[in-house]
């Protein structure tokens, strides 16, 4: 019984990679040209939304989204979540219909297929060298102005397993204050226990996203990030912790 567990398991982790590849490898020629200019990204969004939903769907998951307060079209946000899984960036592209644009760390684009479109599309950061981060701001300040969302995941990486929430890194609070962005607090629930990075380990079964209440930067200044990062980290711990219990 446990050797068909261990089986099961390393099937379902190729089959993801296989489900990322067939979009990309099927749609590859419209993706190359949804990318040529930045002005299309929008239409990137869309098709990125198809690959995330094709994913989900054939890796067995039933996604649940409950947004309490839905995002205005054509405004900007920017998105957090709690950073657990694989899956993450799936499930929030699936979140949100507001085009927005990923910051995420370089290594990702250094995997075959999906490296390619990541590093063309994304915000590239290097946590080690305080240019790559310095040059992130002047990045997201560019597509903030081109009326898209930034989407970060403020662990700053994915923590051990039995870390609840980590620490949250300023970055994004400081982005959204500078830009008068409304933060996007994101929960997602099951990723853990769905897909994450532990390789023995993982089941089809439903995948819950909760979206608090716009959080609202308007008035506010850098003195008060850490105050904007706590309140943001706080919603997100209780909503994990209460369904815990």
């Amino acid at each position: 019984m446990i050797i068909f567990k261990y089986l099961f398991w390393i099937l379902y982790r190729i089959w993801f990679y296989i489900l990322v590849a067939i979009p990309i490898i099927a749609l590859f020629p419209i993706l190359l040209v949804s990318i040529s200019k930045e002005s299309w990204y929008p239409f990137f969004f869309k098709l990125a939304r198809f690959w995330a939903y094709f994913i989900l769907i054939g890796m067995g998951f039933r996604v649940k989204i409950n947004l309490k307060q839905e995002p205005q079209k054509k405004a900007s946000y920017m998105f957090i979540a709690n950073h657990t899984s694989m899956a993450d960036i799936m499930l929030m592209l699936a979140s949100s219909k507001n085009p927005f644009v990923f910051v995420g760390k370089k290594e990702l684009a250094k995997i075959p297929l999906f490296g390619f479109f990541y590093k063309r599309t994304c915000i590239l950061v290097d946590r080690s060298s305080e240019k790559s981060r310095k040059a992130v701001f002047l990045r997201a300040q560019k597509r903030l102005k081109q009326g898209l969302s930034i989407c970060i995941f403020p662990e700053g990486g994915v923590p051990e397993e039995h870390i609840i929430l980590d620490d949250f890194k300023d970055g994004a609070f400081r982005l959204a204050i500078n830009h008068q962005v409304p933060i996007v607090p994101l929960v997602f629930l099951d990723n853990k226990k769905r897909f994450s990075y532990t390789f023995f380990s993982g089941s089809p079964g439903q995948m819950r996203v909760i979206g608090h209440e716009h959080i609202q930067t308007k008035e506010l200044t850098i003195a008060d990030t850490k105050r904007l990062n706590t309140q943001s980290r706080e919603a997100i711990l209780k909503t994990l912790q209460d369904d815990l219990n």
